[in-house]
């Protein structure tokens, strides 16, 4: 099938959702050669991703995955990467502060790859432990509200493609596919990415792979995260509807801030920062950063409330203590969870 998908894609014809599963699945199984899956993933990129091509991916990537099974809905606060501009780690660390708020957060993520730190870089810096399965996981989650799943541990079969990925050095589909294959099958996301000419697709593609309540957004500023420099253009999902429109900081009654303020560094230094933040020792933007981040978050998980309240309950949540204590709750559990698999 991968050969005929390869004729169809020079021709810039699309695949349908059935033939790019399909090929996906060959991928995934290692039933393709690496000149093969080099030729279809350089030829979809210049075609173009369709909303049903990326479904249909992410589809395959679900279910080839290890799984949890969590007894409850489960949040998602991930960034594609790709920006290229270098914030400290916002999306972690606002995963703390929604957790704090009541959100349950399944935080699907990888060491870094377009970054200088990504979310497991900062968290082992924070004490955290990674190397834990997916029952040990799921138990973390359980007795504290928030799981890490480090991507590797659940997404094997990306042993296929991950050579010719590093090899032919261009962004592919896989460079967006991470974000959207969280193996708690998270009904609730919020999702940062790159490029504004993806907020309205991925929207949809959430809503086709079951997000019931999330939101896709890009700074207008390039970020993949709710900026403060400006507007933050945004396609929320609420049950199968969608609907665009630009979120400003100051509707929400924060401060706009220049781009260089929300620059971090190593993750030794992020994780700083994100200590900082949630110990109420750092104010100004980076800490309003993550309060806008939370903001979304635990707007998108609570019923009956605006995102201009959740900043309140997300500053709040750093103001009492409680986010630092969420954070610490979490590191402990993770170094409990990893004894018990040393020990077993």
């Amino acid at each position: 099938m991968i050969q005929k998908a390869i004729h169809e894609l020079v021709e810039n014809k699309n695949l349908d959702f059935e033939t790019t599963k399909e090929v996906m699945d060959e991928i995934m199984s290692g039933n393709a050669t690496q000149a093969q899956i080099s030729s279809f993933l350089t030829a979809l990129r210049m075609k173009g991703e369709t909303i049903d091509e990326i479904t249909a991916c992410a589809t395959v990537m679900r279910d080839k995955a290890v799984k949890l099974s969590p007894p409850f809905p489960v949040m998602d606060i991930v960034g594609t990467g790709g920006d290229e501009v270098g914030t400290f780690n916002i999306s972690t660390t606002s995963a703390f502060v929604a957790a704090a708020g009541g959100i349950r957060v399944a935080k699907h993520g990888n060491r870094s790859v377009s970054s200088k730190s990504g979310a497991a870089d900062v968290l082992e810096r924070l004490g955290a432990e990674l190397a834990l399965t997916a029952e040990q996981a799921e138990t973390v989650l359980e007795d504290t509200g928030m799981c890490f799943l480090f991507a590797p541990a659940y997404h094997s079969s990306m042993k296929y493609a991950a050579p010719v990925r590093k090899e032919i050095g261009i962004r592919s589909i896989f460079n967006i596919l991470g974000p959207l294959s969280n193996p708690a099958g998270a009904s609730m996301q919020l999702l940062g990415v790159y490029s504004r000419d993806l907020v309205e697709p991925l929207a949809q593609v959430l809503a086709n792979l079951g997000v019931t309540r999330g939101m896709v957004v890009c700074g207008g500023d390039g970020l993949d995260e709710a900026t403060l420099t400006g507007p933050t253009h945004v396609c929320e999902i609420r049950y199968g509807k969608i609907t665009a429109y630009d979120m400003t900081p100051e509707e929400l009654g924060l401060t706009v801030c220049n781009l260089e303020e929300l620059i971090g560094g190593t993750p030794e230094e992020n994780a700083q920062i994100t200590r900082n933040i949630l110990s109420g020792s750092l104010k100004g933007p980076k800490r309003d950063v993550v309060v806008l981040n939370a903001a979304i978050s635990l707007y998108l998980g609570i019923d009956d409330c605006t995102v201009r309240d959740c900043v309140k309950t997300a500053q709040d949540m750093i103001d009492s203590g409680a986010a630092m204590a969420k954070m610490e709750e979490f590191i402990q559990a993770t170094k409990k969870a990893a004894g018990e698999v040393k020990a077993s």
